[in-house]
């Protein structure tokens, strides 16, 4: 699928693109890869840390802004597949500065979809977000609005344009800078027995980076042009994690924070009309009418039934103190 074909990863120094890299080294022959980010900071440091584990004669780094769409049309030239990982993602940051928020997540995925489409990229995919279901916070919004964008790039299929575009949601990825397991791991480093948590009741789904690079991989092999992608994890209690963590730890709970939720929400009661049931996913269809079902649907799926909602606190599967504790190993 991706042996000899040029992939491009906005925003790809993060936890997400450097896993990516890593993977698609291992899993097949890409022709290139190209980093497009903003940070030559962080573009130097990931040069350094992959020049003895991949082949780097093969990798590209751009500087460059989604914002820019003049440089994004530049990029984008020749590529075939473009993963959609950039964004203002801390909800704080994102609240103090919305305009800031604005023009990156929604603007800067406008520019994505223009510079697809005009350059003739085969396949886009997005990543998305739980908050942006639901969304009680700007970042959850704009992510929001970016979602739609995506999906409703379709409706130009199959007029001068060829372009394809899916999103991938998923929460908090385990380990990633977002994470609270990195905070938690450098308190115990320190020799504190206090962990903070906001609210015992919290609930998470469990997912690696490696599941979430997974679903994109999935996304660029089987989408056909509107598809969300969501995968089927676990979920774990917020306590569990800290005592896994740190067996007989103090807990301090100090309350939920503005623009956060008990539990993660990735697919809606309202979004169960669309939603279909596949082995290890599902998949949220549009409700357009330009939009082809029997075309784009993808073989296996089952509907779910009408109401229901998938979220990490009603969860069929679950992980314990001891399960999180063999997760973290590989974390």
């Amino acid at each position: 699928m991706l042996n000899g074909k040029t992939i491009l990863v906005t925003g790809g120094t993060g936890s997400f693109g450097k896993k990516f890299l890593e993977k698609i080294f291992a899993e097949y022959e890409p022709k290139k890869v190209i980093i497009y980010s903003r940070d030559e900071y962080k573009q130097s440091v990931m040069k350094m840390e992959y020049a003895d584990k991949i082949d780097m004669s093969r990798v590209r780094f751009f500087i460059g802004d989604v914002r820019d769409k003049d440089r994004l049309y530049r990029a984008f030239e020749g590529v075939d597949y473009v993963i959609h990982a950039a964004a203002m993602k801390q909800v704080p940051t994102c609240e103090y500065n919305p305009m800031e928020a604005i023009k990156t997540n929604i603007h800067g995925a406008q520019n994505v979809i223009d510079a697809a489409l005009d350059c003739g990229v085969q396949k886009v995919v997005a990543l998305s977000t739980d908050k942006a279901v639901n969304p009680i916070n700007l970042y959850g919004g704009t992510k929001l609005v970016s979602d739609k964008l995506f999906i409703a790039a379709n409706a130009y299929i199959g007029n001068n344009y060829q372009s394809v575009f899916s999103v991938v949601r998923y929460g908090n990825v385990a380990g990633s800078r977002g994470s609270v397991i990195p905070i938690w791991r450098k308190i115990i480093k320190e020799g504190g027995d206090t962990l903070g948590v906001t609210d015992m009741r919290m609930t998470r789904f469990w997912i690696t980076l490696e599941q979430g690079v997974d679903l994109v991989f999935k996304a660029l092999k089987e989408s056909k042009g509107g598809e969300t992608y969501i995968s089927k994890i676990p979920s774990f209690h917020i306590g569990d994690l800290a005592q896994a963590m740190l067996p007989g730890c103090r807990i301090d709970e100090f309350g939920i924070r503005e623009g956060e939720k008990l539990h993660e929400v990735m697919v809606t009661k309202d979004d169960s009309l669309m939603t279909y049931e596949y082995e290890k996913h599902y998949i949220i269809y549009p409700h357009f009418e330009w939009w082809d079902f029997e075309k784009n649907f993808t073989p296996g799926g089952r509907k779910v039934q009408e109401g229901f909602e998938y979220n990490s606190g009603n969860n069929t599967e679950w992980l314990g103190t001891k399960e999180l504790q063999e997760a973290l190993k590989g974390i």
